[in-house]
């Protein structure tokens, strides 16, 4: 049985997908600017959501902190940048297909 966790580095704006301790994907995000941190520690999945609407792209997954979500985006040239508002903005194809592996409740740890 799969023990799904995602590993999100700011520092070089890429979220990783790890079953147990190996890594099975990773994909590049973007990221909260200055005065919109995305912010560090420790979350889990909460609920998902196909097609939010809005910048939020073609997935929405809210994380355990109020406000924050792990998404696609309507704006690919983002990823990659300091851009968001504080959340994980994921290209359209990526998010979906992390959506499709990962259950609610996988732990997400967010570091610098």
């Amino acid at each position: 049985m799969a023990d799904y966790r995602i590993i999100v580095d700011l520092s070089d704006r890429q979220l990783y997908l790890l079953d147990g301790n190996t890594v099975v994907n990773a994909y590049p995000v973007g990221i909260g600017r200055m005065v919109t941190q995305t912010p560090t520690g420790e979350f889990t999945i909460i609920n998902k959501q196909p097609n939010p609407g809005g910048p939020f792209g073609a997935f929405w997954m809210g994380l355990s902190k109020p406000h924050y979500g792990i998404h696609g985006t309507n704006d690919p040239s983002s990823i990659g940048r300091i851009v968001s508002h504080g959340c994980i903005r994921m290209y359209n194809e990526d998010v979906v297909s992390l959506s499709q592996i990962v259950p609610l409740g996988t732990r997400v740890t967010i570091r610098t």
